[in-house]
């Protein structure tokens, strides 16, 4: 199974952002988003190490509501 991760905006240079979520700081290549409006701040779906979707905070939050719960779980 494939999962998008959520990440928040640090810092954009170029095509490239460096994006955080739950305190990992990742680089993340945002060639497939060039058409987007971007800004610090924003959250993207991110999948190996692609920014594909911009979302919003609430559903960022949402996203990660169910990944800790599934991670709770032990599975």
């Amino acid at each position: 199974m494939c999962l998008g991760i959520p990440m928040r905006i640090v810092r954009i240079h170029n095509l490239k952002a460096l994006c955080e979520a739950k305190g990992i700081e990742r680089e993340i290549d945002l060639f497939l988003m060039q058409h987007e409006t971007l800004a610090p701040g924003d959250y993207l779906i991110t999948h190996l190490g692609q920014g594909i979707q911009k979302i919003s905070e609430e559903e960022a939050k949402a996203a990660w509501a169910v990944y800790d719960e599934m991670l709770s779980l032990g599975g």
